[in-house]
């Protein structure tokens, strides 16, 4: 199970705090979605701003991200690539 969670409202004005639970959540325009997993973490992030955000518990599951490595650790290995050959 999954939560989906949309911001409905601006966060303009809104604390520090809320600001972080905004980003943590993934959040940035207005009307975005989200799809995260259903943890009580997410849970007690989405109550700190419950008044800026609608959440819907939905059956799809989220898709797990790939890890991406950082650019510089991708071309280093690249070049220890091309160095084996």
């Amino acid at each position: 199970m999954g939560l989906k969670i949309k911001l409905v409202k601006s966060y303009a004005g809104a604390s520090e705090r809320q600001l972080r639970m905004i980003r943590g959540l993934g959040l940035r325009k207005l009307g975005q979605e989200r799809l995260l997993k259903d943890t009580p973490a997410i849970r007690g992030m989405v109550f700190h701003v419950q008044h800026l955000v609608r959440q819907e518990v939905v059956a799809q599951e989220p898709n797990a991200r790939k890890r991406i490595k950082p650019r510089r650790v991708r071309e280093r290995d690249a070049k220890r690539a091309e160095a084996a050959r």
